[in-house]
């Protein structure tokens, strides 16, 4: 194919590769993908069920045989080209994030790069090395080989489908990997289908990667409990991740869960540049963020001009259709989602909040939420529990040794954030805070593929990212050779 070129659109997302072919889910319900903005239906799939898992699972073990033999040289080379798809076809992918997950062209921008860049990124990393480790019996000689665990099961969120999906799923293709991939019943194209058929032209063999799309109650517990798989790799909230936990048995976890990310405002940050990332954080993709800016924690030195400047620029934020340009906040991603978190507003208000910003529901579908912004303490609704939505609360603290406290007063521990123009005092502070994850003089919305992305307490098990993900999909080989004869002994 030329430059000048574009290719063909994908077709048949009525569909889904389940081993060799694609072909409509068995369990004889459908479900009707729709439009979080408009409503329009995008298409109609015939749902999976328990025995379509079966079937993925067993054919992925089959398929995952001949990929690991393949030369490293070869994954490397599926993975590259299916880099270079993902940039060809950029404009058909964002359409489909627009149209299925509400997203605007600068939250688009950030997904599909970073979600090129994790592909190239494992198409590096298709080596699995050896290393060598001293004895303590004369003679012997110890290695530690890495290998491919085997079969992946993948499930992911619908917040960054795409990029959600494939930071598993790369990865673990790159170093032999089957994956069996369970997208979010919000997302299934964007969160498994188009990515299926992108890898499907950069030359992935059929069956090492199958998409089930189907009801949590009827393939969730078998996407978990299948004896065939290796690894669950989890995206999303903590009482699913906990869930998946429970019934895993004695396969190896990676669980990245729920976030209630502070933002600490000591008293002698830049306060415009705080006001910036408390914005960004809170309000990016509507809030529907893991690492969102849930709680914006002030020093009362600077608390109420850091909330005048908050409270500006929330107010200039575009509200409307993700398909113009110029919006800043798009729709929440269903009818749900909006009542719970018009339900956390509604009881942090009731617990003693101040609203100073707010609005009703917006555009076709009644989905776009302005953007909130309200005042209160670590107990209220809105600070207590991860939103998922276009909301900030502001909190006020005594001191940084009181901001600390408060930052670490969560059962979660996803991202972090602190503001200060001594940097050595932030690092200080961050090395304190309970999380995966702390920004000095950043946005707690901050993801970098060579970084060990992943949470501490109830937000996670297991780090994505730089090598770290890709240790969690290989398994260690020890194997000693003995060279010479050993002494007397048992």
């Amino acid at each position: 194919m030329s430059h000048h070129q574009t290719p063909l659109p994908y077709t048949g997302f009525d569909r889904m590769p389940i081993g060799d072919r694609w072909r409509a889910g068995g369990s004889g319900s459908v479900q009707t993908d729709t439009d979080p903005y408009t409503g329009d239906v995008l298409t109609e799939i015939p749902l999976a069920g328990a025995s379509d898992v079966d079937d993925a699972y067993r054919s992925a073990r089959v398929a995952q045989r001949d990929w690991a033999d393949a030369h490293p040289t070869e994954r490397a080379a599926v993975l590259r080209r299916a880099a270079g798809i993902m940039a060809e076809r950029h404009e058909e992918i964002a359409g489909w994030l627009t149209r299925e997950a509400g997203c605007t062209r600068l939250r688009i921008g950030m997904e599909t790069q970073i979600c090129r860049a994790i592909t190239q990124a494992a198409a590096g990393r298709t080596f699995l090395e050896m290393e060598t480790v001293p004895s303590d019996v004369p003679g012997k000689e110890n290695r530690v080989y890495r290998r491919p665990a085997g079969v992946v099961g993948v499930i992911s969120p619908w917040n960054f489908p795409l990029f959600l999906s494939n930071r598993s799923v790369a990865p673990a293709l790159a170093v032999g990997n089957a994956v069996v991939l369970k997208p979010a019943g919000d997302t299934p194209v964007t969160g498994g289908l188009l990515l299926a058929k992108i890898y499907e032209e950069a030359g992935l063999p059929p069956g090492v990667l199958s998409v089930v799309i189907g009801r949590g109650g009827e393939v969730g517990d078998p996407m978990v409990e299948h004896e065939v798989p290796r690894i669950i790799s989890f995206t999303g909230s903590t009482p699913v991740g906990k869930g998946i936990a429970a019934k895993a048995g004695l396969k190896h976890l990676a669980l990245e869960l729920g976030g209630n990310g502070p933002l600490v405002i000591l008293d002698d940050a830049d306060l415009d540049a705080a006001a910036d990332a408390a914005v960004h954080g809170s309000y990016f993709h509507q809030g529907q963020v893991c690492m969102a800016t849930n709680r914006v924690i002030a020093d009362a030195a600077v608390h109420d001009d850091l909330v005048e400047r908050c409270l500006e620029r929330a107010r200039a934020l575009r509200t409307g259709d993700p398909r113009d340009e110029k919006t800043q906040i798009g729709p929440l991603i269903s009818d749900s989602q909006l009542d719970s978190v018009r339900d956390k507003i509604g009881r942090a208000v009731g617990q003693g909040a101040e609203l100073l910003l707010s609005g009703g529901p917006q555009g076709p579908t009644g989905r776009v939420l302005p953007p909130h912004l309200l005042l209160g303490g670590n107990e209220v609704a809105t600070a207590a529990e991860e939103v998922f939505g276009p909301v900030a609360t502001v909190i006020r603290a005594e001191g940084e040794e009181d901001a600390l406290r408060l930052a670490n007063a969560t059962e979660y521990g996803l991202s972090s954030g602190v503001f200060t123009r001594d940097t050595e005092r932030g690092l200080r502070f961050a090395r304190r805070v309970e999380a995966g994850m702390t920004h000095v003089n950043g946005s707690t919305v901050h993801d970098d593929i060579n970084a060990a992305f992943g949470g501490e307490k109830e937000s996670g098990l297991g780090r994505f990212g730089g090598h770290w993900i890709f240790d969690e999909m290989t398994s260690r080989h020890w194997i000693s050779v003995q060279h010479t004869r050993p002494g007397p002994g048992f």
